[in-house]
């Protein structure tokens, strides 16, 4: 049986996938493939038609949408990594769509002035309003993870790697929630995985 093919690279959101492969520990071949060219061309476009990574192929399956792959890696090959009954695994998916709909545009507004737009073309207005309005899903996820270590159950779950997937990019703008005791004691916990440095040296 052919391992699974996996097409990105860790310096974009294909990390996020890279992350998801390496927890659930199986092999499988990593093709290094970049958000410019390289996911432009046809052959790739026959695996994801968006032109835009990452992209899975496991057998005739072929899948995009970072959160949708992981989702399909933990279910099928993590074990523990994806809950067992329906009230958790819909936990799973209500965490997964929450990350790219409530941090993921304010966070992209930061990254975008910060990392893609020249320095005398930056309007700090805009990096301060995504900053205030990052406070409130922060806050949310703050409550949530309050008295307990993990988003979902008593172990760490596909749901905290998706959600901590996403605020990966937070540090990377040097994003200071540190006022959110839990979501920071979390993330460090998230980002300290073997896992998801394995996955950064694709």
């Amino acid at each position: 049986m052919s391992k699974p093919i996996l097409y990105g690279m860790s310096g974009s959101r294909a990390l996020r996938s890279i992350w998801a492969m390496e927890e659930v520990g199986i092999e499988y071949e990593h093709v290094p493939t970049n958000f410019g060219a390289e996911s432009k061309t046809d052959d790739y476009k026959a695996v994801n038609p968006n032109g835009r990574i990452p992209a899975l192929v496991d057998g005739d399956l072929a899948l995009f949408e970072s959160m949708a792959i992981n989702t399909y890696l933990a279910r099928t090959y993590g074990g523990d990594l994806y809950p067992g009954n329906p009230r958790d695994q819909a936990k799973v998916q209500q965490w997964s769509v929450w990350g790219i709909s409530e941090i993921e545009p304010l966070q992209m507004q930061i990254v975008i002035q910060q990392v893609f737009t020249p320095e005398d073309k930056r309007d700090p207005a805009v990096i301060a309003g995504a900053g205030k309005g990052l406070q409130r899903p922060l806050q949310v996820l703050d409550d949530a993870l309050a008295g307990r270590d993990w988003l979902i159950g008593d172990a760490f779950s596909v749901a905290d790697l998706n959600v901590a997937a996403v605020m990966l990019l937070l540090g990377m703008v040097s994003f200071d929630y540190s006022n959110f005791a839990n979501v920071t004691r979390w993330a460090q916990a998230c980002y300290a995985r073997p896992s998801l440095a394995r996955a950064q040296n694709k």
